[in-house]
């Protein structure tokens, strides 16, 4: 502390300091009810020197002009605007409180700090209220300021203290110019920018009108709260929430956007529109983003109490009035500090325009010639190969077919096609110039790696042409991205090969194609500010995520990668005042580059991580990861590397390269390197030019006789300088550059004598033999990972380091002589085996291969893991996947029992259940040929036991923090009894899943369970404790030794039958690899073990359990149905037939068929609860218990809003619609207007079942205008609905289901299906009938006639579409789900269509399941996520433009005739079908009208 009498010296700038700290009373005292108190001043005057000095400027009379208007002659500070920051807009539009005292205290404090200022001058100056917090909240747009500016007027003309027409008055109007909506497209930008300003200038015009004696700051505040951290990490989202544009502003389009506004308003100001009179003016001020008030002090302050924003704000302010207006872009190099400016006896002024004889900057437009930037092509050969080539080393150009690109701006092309000085239009991305895709006009007159190759192949696609953005149709496959960084490549390489694979115009399998990929400026721009985030490393292992996309998916590819360009160059034109250039804007797009001083640490520690960006990136190519396959490679294009800016003749930089930003590329600069990009592309690797002038012409080469390729490694003959030879068991390079090397002693011996496989591929994986696996493959968690298998036993760190290669059931680094693994084994049977893992990495690394483990994985995330195997699976040539057998290993459980005890319900024995039959589930249904083991989860009981053994030796913190449920608790506590039943309860529920037979439903699939893990026994040193070298340094993953024993347990567990497998692994023995025999030689399964699975518990009833946690209905009833949740459904309906009204349901002999359950329907009943009986209003009631329509028991009484009947068809859908509509009208319990509705309509069994009877009653086209007549009822009727139209089954499948136990016959119920013999042509017409009743209908149903109204959608649910019927463990169709008819649902069947229903309600439009899965679970009901909680439609799909109001191009009139004319073919078939049915009719029986659908 100091002494009370030591007396301080500050330096001048350090007044700001004293002044902060004392402002506490002076703001709160302006807060509350008392005005300004002069003893704050008084306090500050004791201790501070003021840095400016108001004695040397000469007193003269106070001033009549406003051009000669000094501080000293300021009476009043007044403040009208929306002046926000402390909480952002972002919380304002979420409907977050805003608090008087925060708004009004960030205007205060900026009063505070300019008084204080002024008052040196004007002792008797003070300040005005600010606008209370009810005219402050900030609004879209700036129509609240007339009111303010009204309310201000009137406090001045009412004070006292001032002489309204004689005394000199300083206001500030603070304004947002990011507060404008503006639209999406660039084109439209400039007029509605013009519009907004238009609201502001009327306000100044009504302040020209009433103040005298003024002077006006118009202050654009909008980058202080874009300057607050969580702003610059998710960008100004505000503003999209509100405009609900597309997609986000991008930093370019918010900056331009800025600029622009800026200098509009400077010219308008300029040229005097309020310098008229002597007593009033106006000048613009802008807000510096990179005014950091800190550095206004020589020593930094934490604890004051102003608003950081707010002490920039009023400093710039201060500053700004002292600055001539023009120099107002002149920034300071960042880091320097800012001096407290002041007037002096030269310059005693405020700076006004007419005062400085200011003229606007505007950019100098010359007047040029506009030059095409054309080429020409004149190769001797252009001719593609004879004969299309298979690998990518003999690729010709003319081979090339497709071209796509990835990338930001640049690839984008922001601004190529600008005019001068149109700094506006830089947001418009002319990807038809983009240098390495774009496509506009032709050669001639458009240089571009796309058009050169169109002169050797006219026939290329991909290109983009014209202008938009990457998901324009033109853009096509230019997705690059403006504004992208590395990290955003992945997903850009994910639609990039979407789109390749889904387009009809390319041959995805067969077309070569070449993708240029060019990132890095937008990284290098940010790089200051988080240079961790930005470190070479994340930058190359983005672009490597990327590349491991194409080179995993796309066949036949030639990838550019151009390494990123020498951006500190870009200094050049930013420094030279010759060229005008709009350096606030260009200094706001990259500001790492352009704001540090020359010899600054910051710029050196810039231009050595650009360097670096370039080395990691030739590393990357060079490691050699993109050449394990012929058809596709990563070619290295360094053009680009050192390039410099190209000059003017005078010697300046020539600007005429560049946008009107002066920093994305012009259409001159996207030429020169469209050349220099394909001249690299035929230069060899090793060779290629690294530097290129862009103001010298740069020719084309052509390719060579010799060398009539594009240039690989391979036929540059260049050696990758960082790659080591692989061996023949095709060990890792990878491991090479592990932390730490493999054990190499943990191999085995394998003595068996037969290991040859089938004489023929088998077709059943009852009698697969080792050597008939083809392909390895593994999901899990760290365990499978391979976490810390190779650490050291003192190297705690390393175990976050992932050895793939040597996990026991996926691993296949060296080979089994030194690594014991479940692959290495398999190789001594097949050494073609694939799909292991090599080395070090992630699951997105390549050498990670179908190892697709993920470290901390939980049961949950398994269906992500094998969603990801089987997609490489089917997409990587070296697997065929459909008849390559394949083992799977599936390892899970430890992670969820660690974490149990914090969410009981999270981790649930039922939730980990269902999450493991989930991930199963989707193996059975798309993996053909495959055995997957199930190994149980090793007991953590164990880790208790080597953590309480080696406290000494084992990280107890790390531990519990990882395993926290089970490390912790104490021994023989009620916890960890409850663990230990828990654990057993876990292990039961895999047991039951495997053993329930519904993974044996196919002959070509089944999932064993391995239970060597199941029982675990540590080995012991001799003094008895743990023997930790089986463990990491952690103590809880295993290392490669236990790793070794893991590998010789469950390949003997895959030998041994079911019933006597070993349920235990005894780390300590000695354990020898078992042989196949020649009685047993398979791997053993259910069947080969002549082993019965359990019977499974009886079931009580079909109901559900609810799993979702609790969502309400939305906070206010939403207008829009593409916004409706669950809850907020209040009325549900149903149209349909006796599917619908639930003929035989509850039926259990034929007494009671024609019994309509209706309380039991799928789509309407509600009798009981979910929990016993599953239906959708029974879901819905979850949501809202309030739910009305539903019907309940039997009786037509009781229907609700069923109005089904049985036996409707098609054309008594609209009688229906019309009923349910006056029921509707007519009750008392629902609100027409306000209450949102969901109707569901099911119909077209008995036109389908009936259609050969009578083709023209039952045609297709009758079938679409009765389906669009109801539509329309319910579109003109009804607001706020949602409409399910479900789609019709496939009826063929009713043909397999007979029995004895069904009452009746297929043939008499549906005789157009089921008279006609298999493989007829009648059979075959009745398909393509019902596939045209299917497609037609989804016409309809999205047509665009339905799409007009906010608050009404129409949606397919296609759960039918490919209907499967549900198999029993015979393999024999499960009559269970059907009733004594052996043709309608069962209560059974009736619950497991409502679930088919709500969960494809919850399914995007385009992936939504098409298919029925009818197995039991009770635990297959979907919950809608915080992500996505609402109802799925077409436009909250994604797949329809909000903005779009044209009509479908298809008119509906198409779709009749398209449905008609599929099958008029037919007609022929159905008059011969007729002549023959003369003895079917005979045998037609009763009418059971009132019994079918």
């Amino acid at each position: 502390m100091f002494h009370k009498n030591t007396k301080m010296s500050l330096q001048p700038s350090l007044f700001l300091l004293g002044l902060l700290l004392v402002k506490v009373t002076t703001i709160q005292a302006a807060l509350g009810s008392n005005p300004w108190e002069d003893q704050t001043w008084t306090e500050v005057q004791k201790n501070f020197s003021f840095p400016c000095r108001p004695e040397e400027i000469s007193a003269n009379l106070s001033s009549e002009s406003v051009h000669t208007l000094r501080f000293s002659d300021i009476k009043v500070i007044g403040a009208i605007g929306n002046l926000e920051t402390v909480p952002d807009a972002r919380m304002v539009l979420k409907q977050k409180k805003w608090t008087e005292r925060s708004q009004m205290q960030t205007c205060m404090q900026v009063l505070t700090v300019l008084s204080d200022f002024i008052k040196r001058f004007s002792p008797s100056v003070f300040s005005l209220p600010c606008p209370p917090v009810e005219k402050a909240l900030p609004r879209v747009g700036n129509e609240d300021l007339r009111a303010q500016a009204r309310e201000l007027i009137q406090h001045m003309k009412k004070n006292k203290q001032l002489n309204f027409h004689n005394d000199w008055k300083l206001i500030n109007v603070f304004f947002n110019a990011q507060s404008q909506c503006h639209p999406c497209p660039s084109s439209q930008q400039e007029t509605h920018m013009t519009s907004s300003m238009q609201e502001l200038t009327r306000l100044i015009d009504y302040l020209h009108q009433e103040v005298p004696k003024a002077f006006v700051n118009l202050v654009d505040i909008s980058e202080i709260k874009n300057s607050s951290p969580s702003q610059q990490e998710n960008g100004p989202r505000d503003l999209n929430e509100v405009c609900e544009c597309s997609e986000e502003p991008s930093r370019l389009a918010t900056a331009v956007r800025q600029w622009y506004y800026q200098n509009s308003w400077e010219k308008l100001l300029a040229l005097g529109r309020y310098d008229t009179q002597d007593t009033f003016t106006v000048i613009y001020q802008p807000f510096l983003q990179e005014m950091d008030p800190s550095l206004f002090l020589r020593k930094e302050t934490s604890n004051h109490p102003l608003n950081k924003s707010s002490i920039a704000l009023a400093l710039s302010l201060w500053n700004g009035m002292m600055d001539p207006t023009g120099r107002k872009e002149e920034l300071s190099p960042t880091g320097q500090r800012i001096p407290v400016k002041c007037p002096t006896q030269e310059h005693p002024f405020l700076f006004t325009y007419r005062k400085n004889n200011y003229l606007p900057i505007s950019p100098k437009i010359a007047k040029k010639s506009e030059r095409k930037e054309g080429t020409e092509v004149r190769c001797p050969d252009m001719d593609p190969s004879n004969v299309v080539p298979t690998s990518v080393h003999n690729l010709r150009p003319a081979d090339i077919k497709v071209i796509g690109a990835l990338g930001d701006s640049l690839t984008a092309a922001n601004g190529a096609g600008s005019k001068p000085g149109n700094i506006l239009d830089v947001l418009t991305q002319y990807r038809g110039l983009s240098w390495s895709i774009g496509g506009n006009e032709n050669i001639s007159t458009v240089t571009t790696l796309a058009n050169i190759l169109r002169e050797f192949n006219p026939s290329l696609t991909g290109f983009s042409t014209g202008t938009g953005n990457q998901n324009t149709f033109r853009a096509f496959l230019n997705q690059a991205v403006a504004g992208a960084k590395a990290k955003d490549l992945p997903s850009q390489a994910r639609r990039l090969v979407d789109l390749m694979k889904n387009d009809a115009r390319i041959n995805f399998q067969e077309d070569w194609k070449i993708i240029t990929l060019f990132i890095g400026g937008n990284d290098l721009c940010d790089s200051c500010n988080d240079p961790l985030y930005y470190s070479p490393q994340n930058f190359t292992g983005n672009i490597g995520k990327a590349l491991d996309i194409l080179h995993e998916e796309v066949p036949r590819a030639f990838v550019n990668l151009v390494t990123v360009l020498k951006i500190v160059s870009l200094r050049e034109l930013y420094q030279e005042e010759k060229v005008n250039c709009p350096r606030i804007l260009l200094r706001s797009l990259c500001p790492c580059v352009l704001k540090f001083e020359d010899n600054s640490t910051e710029l050196a520690t810039l231009i050595e991580l650009n360097k670096q960006y370039q080395e990691k990136t030739h590393q990357l190519v060079d490691s050699g990861r993109y050449d394990t396959k012929d058809d596709f490679t990563v070619v290295l294009q360094p053009f680009l590397e050192q390039v410099s800016m190209p000059k003017t003749p005078e010697g300046l930089p020539d600007s005429s390269f560049f946008a009107p930003d002066c920093f994305h590329f012009h259409s001159k600069s996207h030429a020169r390197a469209a050349r220099a990009l394909w001249n690299n592309m035929l230069e060899p690797v090793g060779e290629k030019t690294n530097e290129v002038q862009f103001e010298n012409n740069i020719d084309l080469i052509c390719p060579s006789q010799d060398q009539p390729y594009l240039r690989t490694y391979q036929n540059s003959n260049y050696i990758y300088p960082t790659v080591v030879a692989t061996t023949a068991v095709a060990t890792t390079t990878a491991a090479a550059t592990t932390p730490n090397s493999p054990n190499l002693g943990f191999g085995s011996q394998l003595w068996c004598e037969d290991r040859s496989p089938s004489t023929f591929r088998p077709t059943s994986v009852h009698a697969l033999k080792p050597a008939d696996i083809q392909v390895v493959a593994a999901v899990g968690d760290s365990l499978t990972a391979g976490n810390g298998i190779g650490s050291k036993p003192d190297d705690l760190p390393d175990v976050i380091t992932q050895y793939r290669g040597l996990s026991y059931s996926a691993g296949g680094d060296a080979s089994l002589e030194s690594v014991t693994t479940l692959p290495n084994i398999l190789r001594k049977f097949n050494r073609n085996l694939t799909g292991f893992a090599l080395g070090v990495g992630s699951a997105d690394d390549a050498n990670a291969f179908l190892n697709q483990a993920v470290p901390g994985a939980k049961a949950e995330g398994l269906i992500k893991q094998v969603q990801t195997l089987v997609k490489k699976m089917k997409t990587d040539q070296r697997i065929n996947f459909e008849t390559d057998w394949k083992v799977v290993t599936l390892l899970i459980g430890t992670n969820d029992l660690c974490d149990y005890c914090t969410d009981s319900n999270l981790y649930s024995v039922t939730k980990f259940s269902a999450h493991l039959q989930a991930a199963l589930d989707f193996l059975h249904k798309e993996v053909p040929n495959a055995l997957v083991n199930v190994v149980d989860f090793m007991n953590p009981i164990i880790l208790r036991q080597v953590f309480l053994g080696n406290q000494d030796k084992c990280p107890i913190l790390q531990a519990s923090y990882l395993c926290n449920c089970l490390l912790t608790v104490r021994e023989g506590s009620p916890e960890l009894a409850r663990m230990k039943e828990v654990i057993k309860a876990y292990q039961t529920s895999i047991r039951e899943l495997v053993e329930s037979g519904r993974y044996d439903t196919r002959e070509n699939f089944t999932v064993v369970l391995q239970p060597f893990l199941e029982n675990t026994k540590i080995a012991f040193q001799p003094d008895g404790s743990p023997d930790v070298s089986f463990f990491a340094p952690d103590c809880i993953h295993p290392s490669q030794k236990f790793h070794s024993q893991l590998s010789r347990a469950l390949w003997n567990n895959m030998l041994q039958p079911l019933g006597k497998k070993m349920d235990f692994l005894d780390l300590a023995a000695d354990i020898v690899l078992s042989c196949p025999t020649q009685e047993e030689p398979f791997l053993r399964t259910y069947r080969n073990s002549n082993y019965t699975y359990p019977a499974n518990p009886s079931i009580e009833n079909w109901g559900s359990d609810f799993l979702c946690p609790e969502q309400g209905s939305s906070s206010s009833s939403p207008t829009s149905v593409h916004q409706l949740r669950p809850a907020d459904i209040k009325v549900v309906a149903a149209l349909g037939d006796s599917l619908t009204t639930a003929i035989g349901a509850g039926a259990k002999n034929i007494t009671y068929l024609s019994t309509a359950w209706r309380g039991l329907s799928w789509s309407i009943g509600g009798d009981g609860v979910l929990e016993t009986h599953t239906t959708l209003p029974n879901i819905l009631k979850k949501f809202n218990p309030y739910l009305h329509g539903f019907s309940t028991g039997i009786q037509k009484e009781t229907a609700g809003l069923n109005v089904a009947a049985g036996g409707a068809m098609a054309q008594d859908m609209p009688k229906q619609a019309r009923e349910l509509v006056d029921r509707m009208k007519k009750s008392s319990e629902i609100n027409l207007e306000q209450d949102w509705k969901l109707i569901t309509i099911f119909v077209g069994s008995n036109d389908l079942c009936l259609y050969c009877e009578n083709p023209e009653a039952h045609s297709v086209k009758n079938y679409l205008q009765s389906l669009q007549q109801t539509l329309d009822i319910f579109y003109k009727e009804l607001p706020r609905s949602f409409i399910n139209v479900v789609e019709i089954m496939e009826l063929v499948g009713l043909r397999q289901i007979q029995g004895e136990k069904c009452e009746m016959t297929t043939q008499s119920i549906c005789p157009c299906f089921g008279r006609s013999p298999d493989n007829s042509p009648e059979l075959q017409e009745m398909k393509n009938v019902n596939r045209h009743f299917q497609s037609g209908s989804s016409m309809i149903t999205y047509s665009h006639r339905y799409m007009e109204r906010e608050d009404f959608a129409v949606v397919m649910q296609p759960f039918f579409q490919s209907t499967v019927v549900p198999l029993d463990d015979k393999g024999k169709p499960d009559l269970s789900f059907f009733s004594v008819d052996c043709f309608h649902f069962s209560e059974r069947g009736h619950a497991e269509m409502a679930i088919a229903l709500w969960n494809n309600m919850l399914e995007p439009v385009g992936q939504k399941q098409t298919y029925n899965n009818f197995t039991y679970s009770r635990t297959k009901v979907k919950c809608p996520t915080s992500d996505n909680p609402y109802f799925y439609t077409l436009r909250n799909s994604g797949l329809l433009r909000q903005e779009t109001k044209k009509s479908s191009t298809i008119p509906y009139w198409a779709v009749l005739v398209a449905a008609i004319a599929s099958f008029v073919a037919g007609v022929v078939l159905v008059m011969v079908w007729r002549t023959r049915k003369c003895s079917r009719k005979e045998e037609h029986p009763i009418n059971l009208m009132s019994t079918v659908f």
